[in-house]
């Protein structure tokens, strides 16, 4: 049995101290997952914990805070919308999914010279049955050199003024019973320390009055850029970010 994959508390009961060896590669372990209780969903796999290694084929990899489609796909079979809204496409990964599926799907980005977070460009009124965000996490990663870009911001008191107005923005875009499924994580920043964007999240999506729908839905961060760095401070690293559904009141 090898100790370096026993959990210290455990090793302490069994008079056991665990070898820690800085110099050989970590042991891969293996979470057992709870087993979900069937019922009549059209995607059973589809839970508050999402565990996908694979990305999929959808959008590109190399592009900046790009997230694997397979969650879109799972949210987009489980809801079955009309039109989709893509206000923040990066790399086209949720254009990508719709086109497979068959799902119309409109998409801009800021690349394209669209800010999200104006209310001038705002889409129409109750316009769309699903709504698919994945905004910055702030400045954890820089996504573009335009200045109105959210990874821009100067400040977290700036980021959530702009974050909030892209919400409100969503909010009216949505039809009645419509969804906004926001995918974003909380980080360490190097000025204002712990960042809780999941919490501040739903503060503004609240206050935009909109209602959550489910459970959150936990996205394990597989193939992370950050999960293959070493780094010299201590810290808990976080290995997810959060999904929530947001629903407009009929």
């Amino acid at each position: 049995m090898s100790y370096a994959i026993i959990n210290p508390f455990y090793a302490a009961r069994l008079k056991r101290v665990p070898r820690i060896d800085r110099d050989q590669p970590e042991q891969p372990v293996y979470a057992r997952l709870p087993l979900a209780p069937r019922n009549a969903s059209p995607v059973p796999h589809l839970t508050s914990l999402y565990h996908f290694h694979r990305a999929g084929e959808y959008g590109d990899r190399k592009w900046p805070g790009n997230c694997g489609g397979n969650l879109i796909r799972d949210l987009l079979l489980y809801f079955r919308p009309g039109l989709v809204f893509d206000p923040m496409t990066g790399s086209g990964t949720a254009r990508d999914v719709c086109q497979e599926l068959g799902v119309p799907c409109i998409s801009f980005d800021i690349h394209e010279d669209y800010d999200a977070c104006d209310p001038r460009q705002a889409p129409a009124p109750e316009s769309f049955d699903f709504i698919w965000a994945h905004p910055p996490y702030w400045r954890q990663k820089l996504y573009a050199d335009d200045p109105r870009d959210l990874s821009r911001a100067p400040t977290l008191e700036d980021f959530l003024r702009r974050y909030g107005q892209f919400i409100r923005n969503s909010a009216q875009a949505l039809k009645p019973a419509g969804k906004l499924a926001v995918l974003m994580g909380d980080y360490s920043d190097r000025e204002a320390g712990y960042v809780p964007l999941v919490y501040h999240t739903k503060r503004l999506a609240f206050a935009a009055g909109l209602t959550q729908h489910c459970t959150d839905i936990i996205r394990f961060s597989h193939g992370a850029s950050s999960s293959k760095k070493v780094y010299r401070s201590c810290f808990i690293p976080g290995l997810h970010d959060v999904c929530m559904i947001f629903e407009k009141q009929r």
